[in-house]
């Protein structure tokens, strides 16, 4: 657990520096060069394309910083909390087979006792229902798968914890941009009845506003619910190992005689 949260800690740092430097409100337009025309007057030429580290930071300048910061802070916790997951769930991995040729093999030359010193030498929640069921050998195959069944409940909660977190932060993307957008709707009417005109000049900072965050919004809900469909198809990867590894191992302490 303490490993868990120091990767988490660390992952934070890191996006949040990585977010907060490309967020510093600097000049974000390509520097422009002039030019004279036919009578020798300067004319500034500011096509140059600008750079896309400059355009996100000009767009989240542009967007508002009390609407735009939720927004990155939400994708920043919701990443690191991904990427946590994502290292723990690939440590989790076990090669099944490999740890079922181990497990025969111990189970033929030094019984029980010697199955379960490989298993907890092994990481991984096979390994760990893999000592649990081989604790219980000595009271029948039923226990045994009992105890597999039980503590397999327990391995998949584990592995699911986190996943409600990176759910909330899906939700709460959008939910955070189409707020902007309804703040900056207000704000776009607010100008028209100050001006009593409703020309374009008069609702473009607003509507840039709402349309920014909303961008914004569905860009963290995008890149959030790729990362956790990711670790939800891994999670079950895993359990589906976990499953058929557990009536392996019942097979094996059938076969080898060593339950009653």
């Amino acid at each position: 657990m303490k490993k868990q949260f120091s990767i988490l800690a660390i992952v934070c740092t890191l996006l949040f520096g990585a977010f907060a430097s490309f967020a510093q409100e600097s000049p974000a337009t390509a520097p422009a060069t002039e030019q004279t025309d036919e009578a020798g007057a300067a004319v500034t030429d500011d096509t140059e394309e600008q750079s896309f580290h400059q355009l996100l930071k000009e767009k989240f300048i542009q967007g508002g910083a009390p609407f735009m910061w939720p927004i990155l802070i939400t994708l920043i916790l919701g990443m690191a909390i991904s990427i946590e997951r994502i290292i723990v769930l690939n440590l989790a991995t076990t090669n099944t087979k490999k740890l079922l040729t181990q497990v025969e093999d111990a189970l033929a030359k030094g019984g029980v006792e010697a199955a379960k010193n490989v298993t907890k030498n092994t990481k991984g929640p096979v390994a760990s229902i893999f000592t649990q069921g081989l604790m219980r050998a000595s009271e029948g195959v039923d226990m045994v798968e009992k105890s597999v069944v039980s503590y397999g409940g327990v391995e998949m909660g584990k592995l699911e914890s986190g996943l409600i977190w990176i759910s909330l932060f899906i939700s709460l993307g959008p939910m955070l941009g189409f707020f902007g957008t309804v703040v900056g709707m207000v704000f776009a009417f607010d100008a028209i009845e100050a001006a009593g005109d409703i020309s374009p000049q008069v609702v473009a900072g607003g509507m840039k506003i709402a349309l920014i965050t909303t961008v914004g919004g569905l860009i963290v809900g995008m890149i959030l619910q790729v990362l956790y469909n990711y670790l939800v198809s891994k999670i079950d990867s895993l359990v589906n190992a976990m499953e058929d590894a557990s009536i392996s191992l019942v097979d094996l302490l059938v076969k080898h005689k060593m339950t009653k």
